[in-house]
């Protein structure tokens, strides 16, 4: 057997077991919560370069495939939001090569979502998040295409944060709503969580809280990424070692898992604490715990008698409680 027969041997092994394992985690995260509202923070496409003895551009080349992927992947199992990190307003002190190099292949890929049947087929509308105005008017000119091209889709939706800082976002949402004020547009009295959050970006509307958020690369921190979306929600957070050129649809899949698990854990704890306030009145109805769950923070009826059972199997106390 030569040395390539072993490594087609090896290569074919390697397929099959990514093929079984991705089976299963579809199947583990198959008839549970997905996210509504997942975001990217793309990192590693200048590390995925280097390691590989290639020019910065194909790092970010290979990323944009990448980012076409999950937005297959996504969509497809169920995602409705999706926001990816694109371009931050730190990015702007890259070489200029770089930074041109990159406006184009984004705009490229704008031009490309609008000649897309996929695009609207999901019926997918396309915004971008961030001040905008400091990118150059050949980008500007291919977001303003795809965000009016797709103004009237709502199947799916991507969002594209582009010259973005959360930092920022809320800087310039206070001194619009300062204006507001000041022009007698807005009374200080009706400033609320749903006014700042209505005057967020983009301007054609704000996303709304995340559910999810997923890192890659292997840094540990939300670098500044919609900072009211997402620690507003007390959302999920997945960080993952591949860079993001790297990044497969396991990766993906073990992020939802993530975020299922912790909902199924919060949902539980609600459960708790509802059977025990109805066990302060005496026997507590199985019916009235589900009706009370839904209620609250809408946990589907299969879900919430799966936690009781569980509940009962592990707590006797709980089990004679609990009237089914």
């Amino acid at each position: 057997m030569t040395i390539k027969d072993v490594s087609d041997n090896l290569s074919y092994v390697g397929n099959l077991l990514y093929g079984s394992y991705e089976t299963l985690l579809t199947s583990e995260i198959k008839g549970k919560s997905i996210p509504s509202h997942v975001a990217i923070i793309m990192d590693g496409n200048r590390r995925f370069a280097k390691k590989h003895g290639l020019a910065q551009y194909y790092g970010h080349f290979r990323g944009a495939n990448t980012t076409e992927k999950v937005l297959d992947w996504s969509f497809d199992i169920g995602v409705k939001q999706l926001t990816v990190y694109a371009f931050s307003t730190e990015n702007f002190g890259r070489s200029e090569e770089e930074k041109n190099r990159l406006f184009e292949l984004i705009g490229l890929k704008f031009d490309e979502l609008c000649d897309d049947e996929r695009t609207h087929e999901r019926r997918m509308r396309v915004r971008a998040l961030g001040n905008t105005s400091l990118l150059p008017s050949s980008l500007k000119a291919s977001i303003k295409h795809a965000e009016e091209l797709t103004r009237n889709y709502d199947g799916v939706y991507l969002n594209v944060a582009l010259a973005y800082g959360g930092r920022q976002e809320l800087v310039d949402t206070a001194r619009e709503l300062a204006s507001k004020v000041k022009n007698g547009e807005l009374s200080v009295d009706d400033i609320d969580e749903e006014t700042i959050s209505s005057h967020l970006y983009p301007s054609t509307g704000s996303v709304p809280y995340v559910d999810l958020i997923i890192r890659t690369g292997g840094d540990e921190r939300l670098s500044n990424f919609l900072p009211w979306q997402a620690n507003g929600n007390e959302c999920a957070a997945y960080f993952c070692a591949p860079f993001w050129p790297e990044f497969r649809k396991i990766d993906l899949l073990r992020a939802i898992r993530t975020y299922q698990t912790r909902e199924h854990e919060r949902n539980k704890n609600t459960v708790i604490r509802i059977v025990r306030l109805l066990g302060y009145y005496g026997k507590v109805e199985a019916e009235d715990v589900i009706r009370i769950s839904a209620s609250l923070i809408n946990i589907p009826k299969n879900e919430v008698t799966k936690i009781l059972r569980e509940l009962a199997y592990h707590d006797v106390m709980l089990q004679n409680m609990i009237k089914w």
